[in-house]
């Protein structure tokens, strides 16, 4: 029997996270089986066992971040104090640590933008939390027969000239004054029949995703193969490794991105504001960048990224964490909070499961990745998200091109070529 609880807490018995997925689906077959919640430790792998879950709308109203640091501490996970170094975990009932993903448009929600833009997939939550404990003999679900795999045409939520004159309203924004990087992106949904799991647990085998992995509940699930750390936290330690900058994998690419200041401006103003946000949280003085653009390889696509790292201040807790660091500077721009209120006017649909943040959380220890080059299913439709940041060098055109390149693989990968 399911307890619900106030917010929208459901408390469950033992059910091996595999059971769980859109449709009563099993989501352990197929080629991607060892594919789990990005960021999950290797221990905790194929042993889990779902405990306790949160899901959270902002419907519902209140604060995610204290919901979801009070609700960890009552089912044996305190994250109140994330400057002391990390030990192992496990309570008597064997928790060992909780999937965490918090929705675009919650973060804008804590940032205290606006966030009025239909969601195009409503279903998903905007914040969800599930605790695992391990099983001393770990169920093998057998799961339903495979399905047979359709997936349609994908229908943009913008043309292409919708898209481009966005970013001569950015262009024009910053002449003004308000902005001097704002991130837009684009949202496409397809229909599909069949079990979307496979498709999606197949994201997270694709090269450089480093926070690939899948989520599922009642009715939807989330897929992701995100290179991009938005916040990791051990002993101590702050760390955010912002990506900007892309072009295609080719010698001639990886130059083009080296030699490009327009790519090294943009670059250096989410830089900047990612050092902010973490001096918001960290101990004074302690804010330091260790690379700066280094170039990285997603899939068929050269990525700039940089790695900025502080002490974390004392009694420094989740929910003062996610405060300071959601929505991600990367996929949002700067000044972070106008960035918003402008991405807010100039999309035209919510930004659903991607631009948020997805992985694993524990005692003394935060993996979250930010979700890009992420795709979520509903009952009817698997969505994907895709875009770029504007500053005054852009050039529209060539930022719709960027963000096609970017959604290209994602889609290939979902339809199984």
């Amino acid at each position: 029997m399911r307890k619900v609880e106030p917010y929208g807490v459901e408390t469950l018995p033992q059910v091996h996270a595999a059971e769980r997925g859109p449709a009563g689906y099993a989501a352990d077959r197929g080629p991607a089986a060892s594919i789990d919640v990005p960021a999950a430790p290797a221990a905790c792998r194929g042993a889990r066992t779902e405990r306790a879950r949160l899901q959270w709308h902002l419907r519902d109203g209140g604060d995610p971040a204290a919901l979801a640091e009070e609700f960890l501490a009552a089912h044996g996970l305190a994250l109140h104090d994330l400057s002391r170094p990390a030990t192992a975990h496990h309570d008597g009932a064997g928790v060992c640590g909780a999937a965490f993903y918090l929705s675009a448009a919650a973060g804008a929600h804590l940032a205290g933008a606006p966030t009025t833009a239909p969601e195009p997939a409503p279903t998903l939550p905007d914040l969800t939390v599930v605790v695992y404990g391990h099983h001393p003999t770990p169920a093998n679900p057998a799961g339903r027969p495979a399905s047979a795999w359709w997936l349609g045409e994908w229908t943009e939520s913008w043309t292409r000239r919708q898209h481009a004159d966005a970013v001569t309203s950015v262009r024009a924004a910053i002449g003004r004054g308000d902005v001097y990087q704002t991130n837009l992106v684009g949202h496409a949904a397809a229909r599909y029949t069949g079990d979307p799991l496979p498709a999606l647990s197949r994201l997270g085998a694709l090269p450089g995703a480093r926070y690939g992995g899948v989520l599922t509940g009642d009715g939807w699930a989330i897929g992701c193969a995100s290179p991009e750390t938005l916040i990791e936290v051990t002993d101590g330690q702050l760390i955010t490794r912002p990506i900007k900058g892309t072009r295609p994998a080719t010698a001639a690419g990886r130059f083009e991105l080296l030699a490009s200041a327009k790519e090294r401006a943009e670059h250096v103003m989410i830089v900047d504001l990612e050092r902010n946000d973490l001096a918001r949280i960290a101990r004074t003085g302690t804010v330091t960048v260790d690379d700066l653009f280094t170039v990285r390889r997603w899939c068929d696509l050269w990525q700039a990224e940089s790695t900025v790292r502080a002490a974390a201040a004392d009694g420094l807790g989740l929910a003062d964490l996610l405060r300071a660091t959601c929505p991600g500077g990367s996929v949002t721009g700067a000044p972070k909070r106008a960035a918003l209120t402008q991405i807010n006017a100039l999309e035209p649909v919510g930004r659903g499961a991607s631009m948020g943040a997805l992985g694993w959380v524990a005692p003394g220890r935060v993996d979250l990745g930010l979700t890009i080059r992420t795709a979520a299913a509903d009952g009817q439709y698997l969505h994907t998200w895709a875009g770029g940041g504007i500053t005054w060098d852009s050039d529209p055109a060539a930022e719709v091109a960027e963000a096609a390149a970017k959604t290209a693989p994602i889609r290939a990968t979902l339809a199984g070529r």
